[in-house]
């Protein structure tokens, strides 16, 4: 409180100090000591401005957001729709992703750049479909909140003084990139294929979550 107080004007706080009637009794004066209190506490929790704001934290909190928006939406597709393509008549489908296949290629490309900035060895693939074994839902799901995981794992590598550091491609080790570009590749890459994952949705009469009203 002592912090709080040395914020109150030094008149004001001279009084009180000193037992001063008009200070200790007079509502007025007594809302002008609060007032300030609560100004200075308010002024506590914020930056000062032009202190940088910490990277780390504003990363992970906006793949916090991705991770909402990409789980709820796996999890919302029927386990028998996992396997569901488009396949509208007049339109060019063949060949695209089912439902199932898309969300583990999400999966599969947040893996790759996790390790990338964590340093970890990246194992070469047949392709970026992730593993072919895995069809059931159960294990999609699984699939994707652990890349989800190791996401914010590799996020919290990141510092304000690293950002711009050089590090191979996770995607084509010959190339570099540096980690503020891999990081931003987790969310404009994972939002790409979120958004054709809510078409399929809709083709399959359901509603994302993100777009169902508050409350249900």
């Amino acid at each position: 409180m002592r912090g709080y107080f040395a914020a109150v004007p030094r008149q004001i706080r001279e009084r009180f100090r000193q037992g001063d009637s008009r200070c200790r009794y007079t509502g007025s004066s007594m809302y002008l000591i609060r007032t300030f209190a609560v100004l200075a506490l308010s002024a506590l929790s914020l930056p000062a401005a032009d202190e940088a704001p910490n990277m780390r934290q504003n990363y992970d909190h906006q793949l916090s957001g991705v991770e909402r928006e990409v789980v709820g939406l796996v999890e919302a597709m029927p386990a028998d729709k996992f396997g569901f393509a488009p396949s509208t008549p007049g339109g060019a489908f063949t060949g695209v992703r089912t439902f199932g296949v898309q969300a583990k290629h999400v999966a599969f490309a947040i893996n790759q750049i996790s390790s990338g900035l964590l340093g970890e060895p990246i194992a070469p693939a047949k392709d970026d479909n992730g593993p072919a074994e895995l069809t059931k839902k159960e294990d999609i799901v699984k699939y994707v909140k652990d890349a989800f995981a190791h996401a914010h794992k590799a996020v919290g590598t990141v510092t304000n003084a690293n950002l711009a550091e050089a590090m191979p491609s996770p995607f084509n080790p010959k190339n570099t990139t540096t980690r503020a570009e891999s990081v931003g590749m987790l969310f404009w890459h994972t939002f790409d294929h979120y958004g054709q994952m809510v078409v399929y949705l809709r083709m399959n009469g359901i509603v994302p979550p993100a777009s169902q009203p508050a409350g249900r």
